[in-house]
């Protein structure tokens, strides 16, 4: 349906073609959503939400989207995508059906709602496709406000790719040429992420278009509640840039005048491509035919007059007349493209209905065969069961497994010898049919760093000992020399080469546009850092402490957890996100919310390194991988004296494996981080009363000990103690959970397993603080102490 945008002059039946098209592809859009709402509200699908209303700027908008170019939007840009040919209507219906084959729901395999839409950026073998000879979209997410801080990274690769020159970048880049666009809703310009990245993009200069989609309503709630003054052009004034100042474009163009829809477009295209000046594009005078989504129904909120300002400002409706008043097309002829789509549609609907159904219809039926031939049995209730599910017109997965579990529950119960056909029929079923579900969270490639060799540090025999800081510095260095892809940035990053000086010195040596500061806007930084990977580019993006992690937290758990899973291998950023945490000082300096960030994070990988040595090692390992991780260093490890190792940035430390830093007999005690120069010290002074601590560091906790390193040793003592500075029941209990349900250490344990953490309030200000809220040696003396008393009273009295 895409048509190119040519500047050379055409014919009037070319003309004539073009505009038709549009209009045919308008009409199309609009059909699949009135056909998708009433699928759902007729129960044949869960949940719809539409681009109604919104097909005029976004044909406008594809017109001027070229190869290389990359969409960052959301659920209403379904006539953009049809624009494109990049989703055709019935794989429109496959995404509304849930279809798990990425064959016919090419955006996510069934795994987000219907109009979530993205393109393949990896092919089969998970490496990357040559970008620039296709239309590329990130894939949508559906929080609102969501997609806009991975734009800012989109199009900084642009600028990136401009100024530098990059091995492999010609999958990914024309000499810098590509924008960015952006799509979103005027409501959800009230989220935050919309004006950090609105500020951001304006001081960073960058080749990225937004543009808000404007019906006058978020859901049920008018703009006046929404938007100073009603009206978000307005308030971005200030934005607007002027005579040698920076800024964006902005344009404001009604959405159903076809005409200035594509004058507005062309300009915005060619003043963003040319001059790499963020452009912002308020489409408004929009409507929303069908409502906002399945939920509800739009007359509950809107006036008879709205209703009537919406159904004569339609904007196919406007299109049609402007065909008519211009003498275009007849309204006959007109009456016969709406005709044609209305039936390309029905039978795309059939279509997508068909395949999504055909995978359980064959299983339904080999199941009446397995007891036709295989499994003989009497049992009227097996008989009902089958009635029931061969009854069901339009069967799904879940008809099937519950039927199949509730027969072979009757199986049992009559002792029915063959019962194991059919566990044997439904345990192969179910692991084919979890892998569709499930598969993807993390890298499945051959380049998840977890697979990446062990290279061991090297040592001279009198090696210097140095400040950790200057290990992460020189290994940074390497970094950098040897992977021109790499960039780093963050707050306090570039000039100062960080607050902790982990980068001292870089910026000088290899510039501003690959070691660089930016404003104090975490949830932009990670943003900036998801855009840059899926363009190809390496990202270290830091956050200053990781309390200030909580600021990026949702884009974090949303956005970069989700994405090679929501898009089922089809999509990768893998970011290295660098922070620093642990114990310090105060409530804001000593954070260590492990617990909250393994639950929230689960699809990134997080690691713990107790040195910098070690915290270099896995930059070394990641920046080989394919895989988006968080590493956390040691606040207060910075000035801690470090031997410094001969391979410098060569070196790897395996991810997902143990480290028993210290052998013992009595108890194995866990921990990782800062937390583990506490454990040694009490184990010194537990060892005068002899009691010796079998200590492990975890140093990865997503991947958790891949190799069950701590059963073995649990085997040993039979008695476990986890420590960590999280609150009750955080990481520990994570560990703990892991330990009992994934390397059964139950048969191994003479006591109760034990944890200890940090209490429950926020870290308290100064020494004092520090020693009454988080572990000190005494508590761990002690807690280890009670532990053997309850063992042998008489050896160890209290």
């Amino acid at each position: 349906m895409h048509s190119k945008n040519k500047k050379k002059s055409i014919s009037f039946d070319q003309f004539k073609e073009e505009i038709l098209n549009d209009y045919r592809v308008a009409f199309t859009s609009r059909e699949c959503s009135i056909i998708g709402r009433r699928e759902v509200l007729t129960g044949k699908a869960s949940f719809g939400i539409f681009g109604d209303g919104k097909e005029l700027p976004q044909i406008a908008m594809a017109k001027f989207f070229k190869k290389g170019d990359f969409r960052s939007g959301y659920y209403r840009d379904q006539t953009f995508m049809f624009s494109l040919d990049e989703v055709t209507p019935q794989q429109f219906f496959a995404g509304l059906y849930a279809h798990t084959d990425i064959k016919h729901d090419p955006m996510s395999a069934g795994r987000q709602m219907g109009s979530s839409f993205a393109t393949h950026s990896l092919d089969e073998n998970y490496d990357w496709k040559n970008l620039t000879k296709q239309f590329n979209s990130s894939a949508d997410l559906s929080p609102t406000g969501s997609q806009m801080p991975r734009l800012l990274g989109l199009a900084q690769a642009s600028k990136i790719y401009k100024k530098l020159k990059v091995t492999g970048s010609e999958k990914f880049t024309e000499n810098g040429n590509e924008i960015a666009w952006g799509t979103i809703g005027d409501a959800s310009t009230s989220e935050g992420h919309f004006f950090e990245s609105i500020n951001a993009a304006g001081v960073m200069q960058i080749p990225m278009i937004v543009s808000v989609w404007d019906d006058n309503y978020g859901i049920s709630v008018p703009s006046e509640y929404q938007t100073t003054k009603g009206d978000i052009s307005e308030v971005l004034k200030g934005f607007k840039r002027e005579k040698d100042s920076n800024g964006f474009e902005i344009f404001k163009v009604k959405g159903w005048d076809y005409v200035e829809l594509m004058k507005t477009y062309e300009k915005a295209e060619q003043i963003c491509r040319t001059e790499h000046v963020p452009v912002i594009v308020h489409v408004n005078e929009l409507t929303q035919p069908l409502g906002h989504s399945t939920s509800g129904s739009h007359e509950r909120y809107k006036s008879e007059e709205r209703l009537k300002w919406e159904k004569d400002y339609d904007c196919i409706k406007k299109m049609r007349q402007w065909i008519l008043d211009n003498n275009i097309i007849s309204s006959k002829d007109l009456d016969k493209i709406e005709d044609d789509a209305k039936k390309f549609v029905l039978e795309s609907k059939l279509s997508a209905k068909r395949e999504s159904l055909k995978e359980t219809t064959n299983n339904i039926n080999k199941l009446n065969n397995l007891f036709v031939n295989d499994i003989k049995s009497n049992n009227s209730g097996i008989q009902k069961i089958l009635n029931d599910l061969n009854s069901i017109k339009e069967p799904n997965k879940r008809d099937l497994f519950t039927s199949t579990n509730a027969i072979l529950r009757e199986l049992m119960l009559e002792k029915n010898p063959k019962v194991n056909i059919l566990r044997d029929w439904l345990s192969k079923l179910r692991v084919k049919t979890q892998y569709d579900y499930s598969s993807h969270l993390y890298s499945e490639s051959a380049y998840n760093p977890s697979k990446i060799p062990l290279i061991k540090a090297k040592y001279d025999n009198n090696a210097d000992s140095v400040d950790g800081r200057i290990i992460l510095r020189e290994n940074f260095k390497k970094i950098l020399e040897k992977n021109n892809n790499v960039i780093i940035f963050g707050e306090d990053a570039g000039k100062i080469g960080g607050v902790n000086q982990g980068l001292e010195g870089l910026q000088e040596i290899f510039g501003e546009t690959r070691v660089f500061d930016t404003g104090i806007r975490e949830a932009t930084i990670i943003g900036q850092g998801i855009g840059l990977a899926l363009r190809g580019l390496r990202p270290i993006a830091e956050i200053q402490y990781l309390d200030y992690l909580l600021y990026s937290i949702q884009l974090l758990s949303d956005d970069l957890a989700t994405l090679h899973y929501r898009t089922r291998g089809k999509q990768n950023a893998p970011l290295i996100v660098r922070t620093r945490g642990h114990r310090l000082e105060g409530i804001w300096h000593a954070g260590s919310p492990m617990g909250g960030m393994i639950n929230l994070l689960r699809g990134i990988f997080l690691l713990v390194p107790r040195n910098m040595t070690i915290a270099a090692g896995f930059y070394n390992a990641l920046l080989k991988g394919d895989q988006p991780a968080i590493v956390v260093e040691c606040l207060n490890g910075y000035r801690t004296k470090e031997q410094m190792p001969t391979n410098i940035g060569d070196y790897t430390v395996q991810i997902g494996k143990v480290d028993k830093i210290k052998s013992g007999e009595d108890i194995t005690v866990i921990s990782y981080g800062s937390t583990l120069k506490i454990v040694e010290k009490a184990s010194e002074e537990l060892q005068k009363f002899n009691i010796s601590c079998e200590i492990i560091d975890c140093q990865s906790l997503i991947p958790f000990d891949i190799e069950k390193e701590i059963t073995e040793s649990i085997k040993k003592t039979n008695r476990v103690l986890i420590i960590d500075e999280d609150f009750s029941g955080g990481a520990s209990a994570y560990i703990l959970d892991n330990l009992i349900n994934n390397q059964n250490i139950y048969d191994y344990l003479d006591s109760k397993p034990h944890t200890m953490s940090a209490k429950d309030h926020r870290t308290a200000y100064g020494t004092d603080g520090d020693y009454f809220s988080k572990p000190s040696v005494d508590d761990v003396f002690e807690r280890i102490y009670s532990i053997m008393n309850e063992l042998n009273p008489g050896k160890f009295p209290l």
